[in-house]
């Protein structure tokens, strides 16, 4: 018989693909975020996000709840008078980016309470303290948030209380309440690609795929993982969804399933037995999921594929230090130059180090398998149009001559009034007549009050600045 050439039988044996290599690399020391107190609080969300321009982390802070944005560029030692993000009244349980306007920056609390807050380009002098919007419809603690990822202003929101708000940020309101499809706690909420559906887990054990639109539970599968820990779920590119999880021996699961058949998993893996849930952070462009769990000191990333065994373990990047927490960075905010496919913003307990993952690459040519255009920041519906039952695509933009991130685009809220709706009864007064009653004199009055409260203000917080300052200087002087 012909003899095999035995260079084919190893191309066959080891699975061809570019991302074989990935490999991740931490950034030099001065290129961290160091001095910051990472929030304690004891809840699964990854305490940091990230987009282009900024970089975002929940901090302790005693007597509200609160979290600091940074410029990207930012690096070093941070100010601790550095203003903070600080409106609410309990700790803040997690934050997420509008993928729509790099500046707006969305925040759910145990108070209650999600605020939708507008970022200066510049570090502001003081707290930031009003959002944008205030949105209340809650019960208990809000715990997830998560931008739509094509319609313009749809925020989703779940709290403690087992129900998950649509909100239109960009009026106020809450579009759509689904109260009564979850029986428990909801661990986590994930979008599909074009914002149609989307995917929850549940303490109940039930995985579900919903169309809230219609207010239904369109699949659903019962303990995926039968473990009794909390699972995670993601949407991939082909609508399939990647699960982790636990067995009932506590082992560390992941799961491909279809949401057409959800008896048979595509795949089912055990990993390793640790407590740390595993966040995963899908690229749907190259797609490869990466796993971190919290408490971990490693992120391991596999290839999810549609060949057998079709999730292929890549690689794992190991550290000494555990995570408290994770950023990921969209894909327009990477360094095409460097061959970089994801950065990763890994929260220790007093600093934040970015993660470089990266496929290498001989040429300095732009390396176009490894950069499919992706999703950019122009939404692709109005609000209303999606809750009309429109559905859209993700508006791509390509990476060839990377990706410069636009001037602050201020976020408009236009609250509706409840007697626009109302049929006006007898004639309608001008706008004018109104105004008359209200005397120039009284208006000059108000402002030379405000400018006086204003000067106050400020000279009380030069004043606690220095007192800081001497304390400060005193408690190193009895060291």
């Amino acid at each position: 018989c012909a003899k095999q050439d035995p260079s084919a039988m190893s191309r066959r044996v080891v699975r061809q693909s570019k991302f074989r290599h990935v490999f991740g690399q931490p950034v030099k020391a001065d290129q961290m975020y160091e001095d910051i107190r990472v929030s304690k609080v004891t809840w699964d969300s990854s305490f940091c996000a990230v987009n282009p321009k900024f970089v975002a982390i929940i901090v302790e802070s005693g007597g509200g709840g609160a979290f600091m944005v940074l410029p990207l560029a930012k690096t070093g030692r941070v100010d601790k008078n550095i203003p903070l993000v600080t409106g609410h009244t309990a700790p803040v349980l997690d934050i997420d980016w509008c993928p729509h306007n790099d500046n707006v920056i969305a925040s759910a609390s145990e108070d209650t309470t999600v605020m939708v807050w507008q970022i200066p380009d510049y570090i502001p002098m003081r707290n930031l303290t009003e959002p944008v919007v205030t949105l209340e419809g809650h019960s208990k603690r809000v715990g997830i948030l998560t931008w739509h990822p094509t319609a313009r202003n749809i925020l989703l929101s779940a709290g403690g209380d087992n129900v998950i708000i649509l909100w239109n940020v960009g009026t106020g309101e809450a579009l759509l309440t689904l109260d009564d499809l979850h029986t428990d706690l909801i661990y986590n909420v994930c979008w599909n690609h074009n914002g149609s559906l989307f995917v929850t887990t549940c303490k109940d054990k039930h995985l579900r795929i919903i169309d809230p639109r219609q207010h239904l539970v369109v699949a659903e599968r019962f303990a995926p993982h039968e473990g009794m820990r909390p699972m995670r779920a993601v949407f991939t590119r082909d609508g399939l969804v990647f699960t982790t999880g636990f067995t009932r021996m506590s082992q560390r699961e992941l799961g491909l399933w279809d949401p057409k058949n959800f008896e048979e998993p595509i795949a089912l893996q055990e990993m390793d037995t640790s407590n740390g849930v595993l966040l995963p952070f899908y690229d749907p462009d190259s797609s490869i999921v990466y796993l971190c769990g919290k408490g971990d000191s490693s992120i391991r990333y596999f290839e999810i594929t549609d060949e057998a065994p079709y999730v292929h373990y890549l690689s794992t990047y190991s550290s000494k230090e555990p995570q408290r927490g994770m950023g990921f960075m969209p894909k327009r905010g990477l360094d095409v130059s460097k061959c970089e496919i994801a950065r990763f913003f890994k929260l220790h307990e007093r600093k934040c180090e970015p993660i470089v993952m990266t496929v290498p690459r001989k040429s300095d040519l732009f390396q176009d398998d490894l950069y499919p255009d992706t999703p950019g920041p122009e939404p692709a519906l109005e609000a209303d149009e999606w809750l009309s039952g429109k559905d859209a695509e993700p508006i791509l933009v390509s990476l060839r001559d990377g990706y410069v991130p636009v001037k602050n685009r201020e976020l408009k809220v236009t609250k509706k009034n409840i007697l626009d709706s109302r049929p006006p009864t007898g004639p309608r007064r001008s706008q004018s007549t109104c105004d008359t009653n209200f005397s120039r004199s009284a208006l000059e009055e108000l402002l030379e009050e405000i400018r006086s409260l204003r000067q106050t203000v400020q000279a009380h917080e030069k004043r606690i600045s220095d007192l800081e300052n001497k304390l400060c200087q005193f408690t190193n002087g009895t060291d």
